[in-house]
C-alpha cells in the first residue's frame, strides 16, 4: 500500500491497459481485476475491504443504470429491426435532398444515438452511406466524419445514453438540465467534428466503396430502394425516442413550476423517472416491432431476450468501469491530480476533461473514461463556482480525445464502412480529437456565460 495517490493511479491505468489491450481480457473481467489490484496498492482502503468495497461500488452504479440500459438494448434492436430507425433516415433525407444528404446522415445519426448505442448507430447507417456514396461517386469521407461525430456527441453527452446517464448520477446532476444542456454543448461540437472537419478531409483524400461486412454495391442499393411502404409512419417511428426525452425533460419543468405535493409533479415524477420513461419507450418499440415483422409471440420473446444479453453485457462494463473509478476515488487521486493541475494553473474543469481523455486514450472505452472521470471528479465538484452540470460536459468532451487501436469503434468503424486503418485514423479518429477540442472550448465559453449556479 502506497500513501501516495498517484501509485495506485498508474499501477491501475497500466493494469487496464495489460488486461485489455495486451491479454485482451473482456472488458468487465479486466476492469474488475484492475479494481481489486487498486484496491491492494491503496492506503485508504483496508486490505480485507477491498472485495466488499468493489463489489458495493458496483452495485450502486447498478442501481442507477440497470434497468435503463437494458431497455434501451430493446428500444436500439426494434428500432433497426422494424425499419423505424430507417423510415428516420429517410425522413431526414426528404428535408436535405441527395445535395446535402451529409446532414441527413448527421441528423439521423445524432437523434438515433440517443437510445440506440453508437455501435448500433454505426452498423445501421453505414449501409446508407455507402448507398449514398455509390449513387453520388464520392463524398465517402464526410459520410463517414458526420455518422462518427453525431453518433459520438449524444453517445457521449446526453442523457438516457448509459455513460451520460451513470455521469448524471454520479455528479447529482438533474436528469432534464443534463438533457438540454448535453445536446446544446453536443450540436456545435459535431457540427465542427463531424461537417467541418469532414468536408476538410473530403477534399484532401478519395475513399473507394468497397465490398464490406458481405455486402457488395449492388446489395445496398436494394436495400436503399426499399419501398416506403414497407416501414412504419414517421410519428410511430419517432415514439421511442422523443417519448423519454418528454418525459424526463416535463418531470425537470413541472418540479420547477408546481410545488412539490402536487399530483402533477406526483405524475411527472412517476412517467419522468428514467426506470419508467425508457421501459414506455422500449413498450412503444417493441409493439412496432411486433406489427411490422409479423412474428409469433415466442418468435418475439426471444428476440427481447437477444437483446437483454446485450444490454447485460454493457451493464456489466460499465458496473465494472464504475467499481474501478471509486476505487480510484478512494485512492485520493482526483484530489492529488486535481491539486497539481490547479498548482499549474490548469482549472477543474480543464483537469475533469484532461482525466477522462488520458483514460480514453489508456484503455479504449469512451463510457469507461467519462464514467471513471466522473466518479473521480465528482466530490471535487461542489468546490466549482459553477453548476456540476459543466464538469459533466467536460469530462464527457474529454473522453472523445482519441481513438485508436484498443477502442472497439474503431474497429467497427474500420471494418463496416470497409476502410483502410488509415483511412479509419483519418476519419473517425481524427473526429473524436477535433470534437474534444472543441467540446471544451464550448464548455468553457457557455459555463462562462451561464454558470446556473
Amino acid at each position: 500500500m502506497f500513501e501516495n495517490p498517484l501509485i495506485p493511479f498508474v499501477i491501475g491505468l497500466l493494469s487496464v491497459i495489460i488486461l485489455l489491450v495486451w491479454l485482451k481480457l473482456p472488458a468487465f473481467f479486466g476492469l474488475i481485476i484492475a479494481t481489486f489490484i487498486v484496491g491492494v496498492f491503496t492506503a485508504e482502503v483496508p486490505i480485507a475491504d477491498v472485495p466488499a468495497e468493489t463489489a458495493d461500488a458496483f452495485g450502486s452504479v447498478l442501481i442507477s443504470i440497470g434497468i435503463p440500459i437494458l431497455m434501451a438494448a430493446i428500444i436500439g434492436k426494434t428500432l433497426m429491426e422494424s425499419g423505424a430507425a430507417d423510415r428516420i433516415v429517410r425522413a431526414f433525407l426528404s428535408l436535405t435532398g441527395k445535395g446535402r444528404s451529409e446532414y441527413a446522415l448527421f441528423g439521423s445519426s445524432f437523434i438515433l444515438s440517443i437510445p440506440v448505442f453508437f455501435d448500433n448507430v454505426f452498423y445501421l447507417l453505414a449501409p446508407i452511406a455507402r448507398s449514398t456514396r455509390a449513387r453520388t461517386g464520392g463524398r465517402f469521407a464526410i459520410y463517414v466524419c458526420v455518422l462518427s461525430a453525431g453518433a459520438l456527441g449524444t453517445h457521449m453527452l446526453v442523457p438516457p445514453t448509459p455513460g451520460p446517464l451513470a455521469m448524471a448520477s454520479e455528479l447529482g446532476v438533474n436528469l432534464g438540465l443534463a438533457i438540454v444542456v448535453g445536446v446544446t454543448v453536443a450540436l456545435p461540437t459535431t457540427l465542427v467534428g463531424g461537417v467541418v472537419y469532414g468536408r476538410w478531409i473530403d477534399h484532401r483524400m478519395e475513399i473507394p466503396l468497397r465490398e464490406a461486412m458481405g455486402t457488395t454495391v449492388e446489395e445496398i442499393e436494394e436495400v436503399a430502394a426499399k419501398s416506403k411502404s414497407d416501414l412504419p409512419n414517421l410519428v410511430e417511428s419517432l415514439l421511442p425516442i422523443a417519448a423519454p426525452v418528454i418525459f424526463i425533460t416535463g418531470n425537470t419543468v413541472s418540479t420547477t413550476v408546481f410545488p412539490e405535493d402536487s399530483p402533477i409533479v406526483a405524475a411527472t415524477t412517476f412517467l419522468g423517472d428514467p426506470n419508467m420513461a425508457l421501459t414506455i419507450a422500449a413498450l412503444l418499440s417493441t409493439w412496432t416491432f411486433f406489427r411490422m415483422r409479423d412474428i409469433s409471440k415466442e418468435i418475439l420473446g426471444d428476440e427481447l431476450t437477444e437483446a437483454i444479453k446485450s444490454g447485460g453485457n454493457i451493464i456489466a462494463i460499465t458496473a465494472a468501469g464504475g467499481a474501478f473509478g471509486a476505487m480510484l476515488q478512494a485512492s485520493g487521486i482526483g484530489e492529488y491530480i486535481s491539486g497539481g493541475l490547479s498548482e499549474a494553473g490548469i482549472p477543474l474543469l480543464i483537469s475533469g476533461w484532461l482525466i477522462a481523455g488520458l483514460i480514453r486514450i489508456a484503455q479504449g472505452s469512451g463510457t469507461v473514461a467519462i464514467l471513471t472521470g466522473a466518479s473521480i471528479m465528482a466530490p471535487l465538484a461542489d468546490s466549482l463556482p459553477l453548476h456540476p452540470v459543466w464538469m459533466m460536459m467536460a469530462v464527457g468532451t474529454g473522453g472523445m480525445l482519441f481513438a485508436w487501436y484498443n477502442d472497439s469503434g474503431f474497429w467497427i468503424v474500420n471494418e463496416v464502412a470497409g476502410l483502410t486503418q488509415k483511412e479509419t485514423f483519418k476519419t473517425f479518429s481524427a473526429v473524436n480529437f477535433v470534437m474534444s477540442i472543441t467540446g471544451i472550448i464550448v464548455v468553457l465559453i457557455l459555463s462562462t456565460l451561464f454558470p446556473l449556479t
